[in-house]
């Protein structure tokens, strides 16, 4: 099953994804949330969506579509999980995986604008293959942490590198920006992808393909990252994991390749779909 949210920013309705087509499913009710997905919300609205065959509203064709779950309580990512990626930027290959948090307030759909933050000189792209928790995770073993996967979805891990990198060195302050997390189209569930570490994904900037790679090359698999997140904090049902990047950033190129406002972004993944984004100047609100 692949979820979507769909309709006006801030006040999206939950749909689903069935044969390249989008379909209302707000009477169900509530949100893809922690409830949700703690409350075995997949195995009842699949239940929901095969009573109704036949008899769900398709939507237009080109109706926004927000990221396809509510809010999570965190974004964790991993940084450098890719060796060429780490290779590129002149980074050590990391012995354990590299965690960082990216601000909440940063997500927003799959095709929306994404914001140049004032000031910024250096804003990059990152696509990437993230895992979506479907049940309280605390101290998992690697052995189980599949159990506590609901999905995956496809993420633009926008990057501030100036911000990042060389004010503090916490890499948080390039990762939370406004605009910064665009995900979607939909989150695809666990048991349609049939091999997690076969997934192929790319980006490109203006037509020109920069990143072109496939999980089968993460440092840290799937269910080690899991397991590994689990014992430095409880994951909650509806999280987000974002595995980390492959070659071809705008940092790995001499001299570096960096947004600019009208660039247009678009990537995708298997199973995963596909987003596109313009690039704007940053506007007071």
């Amino acid at each position: 099953m692949r979820l979507i949210k769909y309709g006006e920013a801030g006040k999206e309705q939950i749909g689903v994804h069935i044969g390249g087509k989008n379909y209302d499913v707000s009477a169900f009710g509530g949100d893809y949330d922690e409830s949700f997905f703690a409350e075995n919300g997949l195995a009842r609205l699949e239940e929901f969506v095969k009573a109704n065959e036949g008899e769900l509203i398709e939507l237009p064709a080109d109706v926004r579509l927000g990221a396809p779950f509510a809010r999570p309580s965190k974004i964790v990512c991993i940084g450098l999980n890719y060796r060429d990626h780490a290779e590129e930027t002149g980074a050590k290959i990391p012995e354990e995986p590299i965690i960082f948090m990216k601000s909440t307030t940063a997500l927003i759909g799959p095709n929306d604008e994404v914001m140049i933050p004032r000031n910024s000189v250096k804003t990059d792209w990152e696509v990437e293959f993230c895992i979506v928790i479907g049940k309280k995770a605390s101290y998992v073993e690697e052995s189980e942490a599949l159990d506590y996967v609901a999905g995956y979805v496809l993420h633009n891990d926008v990057s501030e590198r100036e911000y990042q990198l060389e004010r503090g060195g916490t890499w948080d302050k390039g990762k939370g920006c406004d605009t910064f997390a665009p995900m979607g189209p939909f989150m695809t569930t666990a048991d349609e992808i049939p091999d997690i570490n076969k997934v192929a994904l790319w980006l490109k900037v203006n037509d020109k393909v920069y990143q072109n790679g496939n999980t089968s090359n993460l440092i840290f698999k799937v269910p080690a990252l899991v397991s590994y997140v689990s014992q430095f904090m409880t994951l909650l049902p509806g999280d987000v994991i974002s595995t980390g990047t492959p070659a071809g950033v705008g940092l790995g190129f001499n001299p570096a390749i960096y947004l600019k406002p009208g660039d247009v972004m678009e990537l995708g993944a298997d199973y995963l779909g596909v987003q596109r984004q313009t690039v704007v100047a940053y506007e007071r609100k």
